[in-house]
């Protein structure tokens, strides 16, 4: 009988699919974990709250997925900023970043993202490159799909916030924390970039993708396609990009298009622009504390 019903719906969904104007729209949850270690720094049980919430704000978000056979479009739902999201130093450059529309084109190999940094837009155009995904025989249910289990080593881009985290208090005496140096660098016996005396990241993390072939199109989440089958679930680092609802062939289709508005970058021109951001902010930073304080970015 199980069998029989799994038959009949790849059977509904091929003729779905199969349809000359078919379209689908996936609702996404996205969720960061992040460590909050305040070991060595001054603050009141408010000042801690206050973080631990502009952080949940800016970590767990939800997103719309709107894709056809060869096209699609990823974008974040709009929701009322959390009082008091505003702040300095780290804080005040993510809040910088506002969420455009990315668009990915699998035929064609094209991906494009509309940005908009600090009052000004950009259209990141860069070209559309297959994930090497390792294909695993691990299956499990998300809702009513099943869906099978595939991997592969990811490099962490510079800007990549989700995955950055406290550097380990080294170096401390007599409740002050040894000064480091090499802000920036990269150690070559390390694994690690190091962003700020504070702050690091991983050089490559590995991304665990749940696909599934019910739905017989090579999409998902963010940048990631290249699958039999679309991606309802990603797990990259600490980060979880979970899929909450599925909606085939609506009633009221959108308009799937490419992003035109902004100056047309590279991506690697782009980060050019955010890093040398980032400096003038951390600079600035510095400054209004007498060179006493230390910038998070």
């Amino acid at each position: 009988m199980k069998n029989i019903s799994m038959y009949v719906f790849f059977l509904f969904t091929g003729t779905l699919f199969s349809q000359n104007n078919f379209q689908g729209k996936a609702t996404y949850q996205s969720k960061t974990t992040v460590a909050m270690d305040f070991e060595g720094r001054e603050m009141s049980e408010e000042q801690k709250k206050m973080i631990q919430q502009r952080m949940k704000g800016m970590f767990e978000k939800s997103y719309v997925l709107t894709f056809d056979k060869a096209s699609a479009t990823y974008k974040e739902e709009e929701k009322l900023a959390t009082p008091g999201q505003g702040g300095r130093g780290g804080f005040m450059m993510m809040s910088g970043f506002t969420g455009g529309l990315q668009y990915k084109n699998t035929k064609d190999g094209v991906l494009l993202e509309a940005k908009e940094f600090f009052g000004k837009k950009f259209l990141i155009k860069e070209d559309l490159k297959k994930p090497d995904w390792v294909l695993g025989t691990e299956t499990k249910q998300i809702g009513n799909y099943l869906c099978f289990k595939a991997t592969m080593i990811k490099k962490v881009d510079d800007f990549d916030f989700k995955s950055m985290r406290p550097k380990k208090q080294k170096g401390k005496k007599n409740g002050k924390q040894g000064k480091k140096k090499g802000a920036g660098k990269q150690s070559k016996s390390s694994n690690m970039i190091s962003i700020s005396d504070e702050i690091e990241m991983p050089k490559e993390i590995e991304v665990t993708a749940w696909y599934t072939p019910q739905i017989p199109v090579s999409n998902g989440p963010g940048s990631y396609w290249g699958l039999p089958g679309l991606i309802l679930e990603i797990n990259e680092g600490k980060t979880t990009i979970l899929c909450s609802e599925i909606t085939l062939n609506p009633t009221d289709k959108a308009t799937i298009k490419a992003p035109t508005k902004g100056k047309e970058v590279s991506r690697k021109k782009y980060n050019t622009i955010v890093k040398k951001k980032r400096e003038e902010m951390r600079e600035r930073f510095q400054n209004r504390r007498g060179g006493k304080g230390r910038g998070h970015f």
